[in-house]
């Protein structure tokens, strides 16, 4: 989907510049197309054009692509209702009846019509720069980044707890392995707190990971073997 830049675009208010008409000769199926969609949305011709106008830069709607005039053989036929003329039937282009104000070439109108069906078909979007919506999206990036950087510290500091100086003789006694497993010497352990326990530290501690130490990988694996060994 497209997108434009939405910039305001003023256009007078009073009763006599709204009650300037202006006849836009356009394809039947475009014609029909706008009528439609001006149905759907219970508005006239006129307010979609203007709908436009508000929100899209002139500028942007002068490049859009003109919808165009109607082909040579696209007319239709319409009975005259006043005149010398009334009452007999008359070949006239397609057109749509557009209250605008003033100063806009038909093209132009056309144009802004196109604009109005590209975007309800999904083809084009406006997009609304609003200020106000800025400091607050900082804001709340600010405040995530805080609570990110705050989750990093506190996980820093569970690593730290749980990391232990490897010993240097290796595992030669049940409380060796018990500290190196972050036990107290005196604790009697069940299998299942002891595996989970083992888990645990070796998630943080292996070589693979971040914060990972062949040493005390190896030192964990050591103190889980000399404790099944020894039957704990």
């Amino acid at each position: 989907m497209g997108h434009m830049d939405s910039a305001p675009y003023s256009t007078a208010t009073t009763s006599a510049v709204l009650k300037h008409s202006y006849t836009v000769p356009c394809a039947s199926a475009f014609r029909d197309a706008v009528e439609a969609l001006a149905a759907r949305r219970k508005v006239n011709v006129g307010d979609l054009a203007r709908s436009i106008l508000l929100v899209v830069p002139p500028a942007t709607v002068a490049a859009f692509v003109d919808p165009g005039e109607p082909a040579a053989d696209d007319r239709e036929t319409v009975v005259l209702k006043s005149g010398p003329a009334e009452g007999r039937p008359w070949r006239r282009k397609p057109r749509l009846q557009v209250r605008m104000p003033p100063g806009h070439d038909i093209p132009f109108i056309r144009r802004a019509l196109g604009l109005a069906m590209a975007m309800d078909r999904g083809e084009l979007a406006v997009s609304v720069a609003d200020s106000r919506l800025v400091p607050q999206q900082r804001a709340e990036e600010r405040s995530r980044q805080a609570e990110i950087t705050e989750e990093l510290e506190r996980l820093r500091a569970i690593v730290s707890v749980l990391a232990f100086e490897p010993l240097a003789d290796g595992i030669r006694t049940r409380q060796d392995a018990l500290h190196v497993l972050g036990f107290p010497p005196s604790s009697e352990p069940d299998a299942r707190t002891l595996k989970a326990k083992f888990r645990m530290l070796a998630t943080i501690h292996h070589p693979d990971g971040q914060h990972g130490s062949h040493q005390r990988m190896s030192q964990l694996n050591q103190a889980m073997e000399f404790l099944r060994s020894n039957r704990l």
